[in-house]
C-alpha cells in the first residue's frame, strides 16, 4: 500500500535498541491524527467483509492499532503480553528475535473455536514474535486466522515473510 503520508511520517532511528539496528520508529505515525486516519481506513478497507471476530495484539504497539481496528470491525480485542503480566490462566510460547530472545502469553480462554482471528503488530522484521503469538493462537483451535502488520522490512535480511511462510494470509500497510 505504501501510502507517502504514511511513508513521510515513519522516522528511522540507526543503532536502536544496538548497534547494527535499524529501529522503525511508529511512534511518529500514532501521535499524526492523520495517518491514525489513514491506517484505520486501510485496515478496515482489507478486513471489513473477512468476519473476524476477534483481533489479538502484540505487546505493546500492536495495541494501538490493534484495539482501533477491532472497535471499527465489531470484534473483541486480546493482547499477547511479555510473561507474567495477564492475570488469568495463560499459555506460554517462546521465540527468537532480531536482538535476543523473548516468551508471550495470552489468556487460555481468549479465543474460541467459532473465532475469526486478525493478529496484529506494528512491525514484521524476523517474524518471531507474530510466529509465537500464532501458535499460541492455533492452539485454542479458531475457524480461521489472519495477520496484519503495519511496517514490513524486506531490506535487511530478516527474512520475515519467508520465516512466516504461506500457510495464512496476511498484509501490510508499509514495506521497506
Amino acid at each position: 500500500m505504501n501510502n507517502p503520508y504514511l511513508l513521510e511520517h515513519l522516522r528511522s532511528i540507526p543503532d536502536f535498541p544496538k548497534e547494527g539496528i535499524n529501529f522503525r520508529d511508529v511512534t511518529t505515525l500514532f501521535k499524526d491524527a492523520k495517518c491514525l486516519e489513514i491506517m484505520e481506513e486501510e485496515l478496515y478497507e482489507l478486513y471489513k467483509d473477512k468476519g473476524i471476530t476477534k483481533v489479538v495484539g502484540l505487546e505493546t504497539r500492536g495495541y494501538i492499532m490493534g484495539s482501533i481496528i477491532a472497535r471499527r470491525l465489531g470484534a473483541g480485542f486480546v493482547m499477547a503480553r511479555k510473561p507474567g503480566k495477564l492475570p488469568a490462566t495463560t499459555i506460554k510460547e517462546t521465540f527468537t528475535k532480531e536482538y535476543g530472545v523473548d516468551s508471550i502469553e495470552i489468556h487460555l480462554d481468549a479465543i474460541e473455536p467459532d473465532d475469526v482471528v486478525l493478529l496484529h503488530d506494528d512491525l514484521l522484521a524476523t517474524g518471531g514474535s507474530i510466529i509465537a503469538a500464532w501458535k499460541l493462537v492455533k492452539k485454542m483451535k479458531p475457524k480461521k486466522c489472519y495477520m496484519n502488520f503495519l511496517i514490513e522490512i524486506r531490506d535487511e535480511g530478516l527474512h520475515g515473510r519467508e520465516n512466516i511462510g504461506d500457510d495464512i494470509e496476511y498484509t501490510t500497510l508499509i514495506t521497506i
